[in-house]
């Protein structure tokens, strides 16, 4: 095992993810888990373009290589209780698609 439990990414950059509420994702996934108590066990970061672009704000959690798309605050929260607390997959916001790019828009 790595550093860390959970190193969750968080696409902040490109050209949707920063219009469709990337940034707030971020702070509630940081303080979120700060809350829960996983400082030093989860790792919260800003990511660069994943190449998602029209599926975000895009989340990735390793080492489960689970990506999240259209994650808003409400789901930033439930991925802090049910995924990094919990150990489940939050379902609904799990990002199905074939490997490599799979932009809607530039």
């Amino acid at each position: 095992m790595g550093q860390y439990k959970y190193h969750v990414f968080v696409c902040t950059s490109g050209s949707t993810c920063p219009t469709q509420g990337s940034d707030a994702v971020h702070a509630t996934l940081k303080r979120g888990a700060a809350a829960a108590g996983l400082r030093g066990t989860v790792r919260v970061n800003h990511a660069g373009c994943m190449n998602q672009c029209g599926h975000g704000p895009m989340v990735v959690v390793y080492p489960d290589d689970v990506w999240y798309a259209r994650v808003d605050v409400h789901g930033a929260e439930r991925i802090v209780r049910e995924h990094l607390v919990g150990g489940n997959v939050v379902a609904e916001y799990v990002h199905r698609a074939p490997p490599g790019d799979n932009k809607l828009v530039d």
